[in-house]
């Protein structure tokens, strides 16, 4: 069973902020998720809504600020009083890189909002990281945003991000995975994504209880808040 931090270690610190990275990677994550923007001026951004309200209180759209414009606002740290803002990619990368398993980067880009994204997230690894690409496994809601992604990249590891399973777009993708709601599976959809040979990794699991269940009747991975929960962890 992969354990993917999801945010990081974000049901401990402010979600995709360097803070849950950073304690997920001392906790013994190995596997992380995390969701891209781009911001004005063309800079990957690590956050996970289209807009800033949830996480700083202001209902301002990454899309419409730059980078500079964008380290203005405070990310709300429920957990300390340390500062936190919204990290670029290029500084959560080094991170988690140590020890790296897998990293799922999700792309934000419903109705192709960010056009090209798909093009700067490659690009970006290929020039600073080119050792992640083999561990990378890039997802999206927006099924076009794959298809794009494929067209650029034939041997990047896809995972079909679904709300409802369609096995035939997924086969589609060449996709390494299904990543779908844990209350959604069935034991069909189970069976017949392992007899295609495709990975099945489940969001969100918090529960040890569930996880037992889960890791039971045969997935793959989930993604989980609390990492802590599944992971032998090294004093922090």
């Amino acid at each position: 069973m992969i354990y993917f931090a999801h945010r990081g270690a974000s049901g401990l610190r402010p979600q995709n902020s360097i803070s849950a990275f950073a304690l997920a990677q001392q906790l013994g994550a190995s596997a992380y998720e995390l969701d891209v923007h781009l911001t004005k001026d063309g800079v990957l951004v690590v956050h996970h809504d289209y807009s800033l309200k949830d996480t700083t209180g202001f209902d301002v759209p990454i899309k419409d600020l730059t980078w500079s414009e964008l380290q203005t606002y405070t990310l709300i740290n429920r957990f300390s009083n340390e500062h936190c803002t919204v990290p670029s990619l290029t500084q959560v990368l080094p991170v988690v890189q140590e020890g790296l398993d897998i990293l799922n980067i999700e792309i934000k880009n419903d109705d192709n909002l960010y056009p090209g994204i798909e093009n700067a997230l490659l690009k970006c690894l290929e020039q600073h990281y080119p050792q992640m690409l083999p561990k990378l496994l890039i997802s999206s809601f927006d099924y076009d945003t794959l298809v794009r992604t494929r067209k650029l990249n034939k041997t990047v590891k896809l995972g079909h991000l679904c709300r409802q399973c369609d096995l035939s777009k997924t086969l589609a993708l060449n996709a390494y995975s299904l990543n779908m709601n844990y209350t959604r599976l069935t034991a069909d959809i189970l069976s017949a994504c392992h007899a295609n040979g495709l990975k099945v990794f489940l969001y969100t699991v918090n529960d040890p209880a569930c996880e037992q269940e889960l890791r039971a009747c045969g997935a793959d991975g989930i993604f989980t808040d609390r990492v802590d929960l599944f992971l032998n962890s090294r004093k922090v």
